[in-house]
């Protein structure tokens, strides 16, 4: 297969991190601010991260407790395709 990751991929790595700035996100799951922004809109708007608002204009976000349900079934699921393990 490619090693390209999936977006679920990229998803496990946003929510692996718990709680961070856009900057720490960005380059922790090594990615652009162009797609950050995409996945960030993608995963707030399920409820899956909290925005927090720290300071003015600070903003970190934080994976809550369905987030780390979805944590649980993709690494289940990448396990099961044979792609987890990695860390």
């Amino acid at each position: 297969m490619t090693n390209r990751r999936s977006n679920i991929e990229v998803m496990a790595d946003i929510l692996k991190l718990g709680q961070a700035g856009k900057t720490e996100i960005m380059y922790s799951a090594n990615m652009s601010y162009r797609q950050l922004q995409r996945y960030l809109e993608f995963l707030t708007q399920r409820g899956f991260l909290e925005i927090i608002k720290v300071g003015n204009p600070v903003t970190t976000y934080k994976v809550n407790r369905r987030g780390l349900r979805l944590l649980k079934s993709i690494d289940n699921l990448l396990e099961m395709l044979g792609l987890g393990g990695e860390d």
